[in-house]
């Protein structure tokens, strides 16, 4: 009975860390609608959907790999899909010289560097070492990921103000990152669970600093507390800085 209890809790819980995970991939559903509609992507980057797409096309590959893990591989599978969609329509769009950066980027970590990790474990690991492999690689690309915010948060503590840490993606990624700790904890996988709960950390921090300062003045433009907006600010950066800064 306890067993079962445990299993029916870390489905539900499963079930939710899918619905939250579904609503940050299709986020920035109306930013990629404004390429479309311009035909143009303008001065924004395209290296964080390219980092995405590596994260969910492992992620689902894990969860493929591990038993019982299907709760995993589903939305990352999804999620997989939707990145794919968008770095193609960002290929669509680019000015030329964008656009041979962007392809060669997708070249080496979505073809090169996704389709070695996938040949190597598969074919020269087997069992509990294939599958320790495969997640050390998904835990360290997340724990990367989940840091991308540090930036934002060190802007700010200097500026005093939260125009450029919008609330609605602080609070979702706090929510996706406690949901899947969570749910990494019920079923005992640590390589999913250290990741997330660096990202619930993180997401806490966020929203304590939104806490702190959202009574400071905004500029003129004032905050973003639109979802879509917040992921433009947060995942779509200006090409004129360096994405490994």
């Amino acid at each position: 009975m306890f067993f079962s209890n445990m299993e029916s809790l870390s489905f539900c819980v499963g079930v939710i860390g899918n619905i939250i995970s579904v609503l940050l991939f299709l986020s920035p559903l109306g930013t990629f609608w404004r390429i479309m509609k311009r035909r143009s992507t303008e001065e924004f980057e395209c290296f964080p959907y390219i980092c995405t797409l590596l994260n969910s096309s492992l992620w689902t590959y894990y969860g493929i790999t591990r038993p019982g893990s299907y709760l995993v591989a589903t939305v990352n599978g999804f999620g997989t899909v939707v990145e794919i969609i968008y770095v193609s329509l960002f290929l669509a769009y680019a000015p030329p010289r964008t656009r041979v950066k962007t392809a060669t980027l997708v070249g080496i970590l979505d073809v090169g560097f996704l389709v070695t990790a996938v040949l190597v474990t598969h074919f020269a690991m087997h069992g509990d070492t294939r599958i320790d492999a495969i997640g050390f690689m998904c835990a360290a690309l997340n724990i990367v990921m989940y840091g991308s915010p540090l930036a934002s948060m060190k802007t700010v503590v200097m500026t005093k103000s939260v125009e450029y840490m919008p609330f609605l993606l602080s609070f979702f990624m706090f929510l996706n990152g406690g949901i899947w700790t969570l749910y990494a904890v019920l079923v005992q996988d640590w390589f999913l669970g250290v990741p997330n709960g660096i990202g619930f950390i993180l997401g806490t921090a966020q929203l304590v600093l939104y806490a702190i300062y959202s009574r400071s003045k905004p500029s003129k433009s004032g905050p973003s507390d639109d979802l879509e907006d917040a992921w433009q600010h947060e995942h779509l950066l200006p090409s004129s800085s360096p994405w490994y800064t």
